[in-house]
């Protein structure tokens, strides 16, 4: 048996629906809207790859503003 949505199921019952065909459209939303364990591995796959490419521009920014300090200072020393 499919996983179902009550407040859901019990907003169609609410407004009419018979109750079979409240069940499956609660049951039809829940499987759209639930999340595999697949689709949890490729959001951790693609939060890494940020995490790396934020690690880069955190260094080039680093690398930058050391850059300019330099230049602030030895224009006034």
């Amino acid at each position: 048996m499919s996983t179902m949505i009550f407040e859901v199921f019990d907003a169609f019952r609410s407004a009419g629906v018979p109750e079979e065909k409240a069940r499956k459209a609660a049951e039809a939303i829940s499987n759209e809207t639930a999340a595999t364990k697949s689709d949890i591995q490729a959001v951790r796959s693609d939060i890494a790859k940020l995490d790396k490419e934020i690690a880069v521009l955190k260094w080039m920014l680093g690398l930058v503003m050391a850059g300019v300090a330099t230049q602030v200072l030895k224009s006034f020393f």
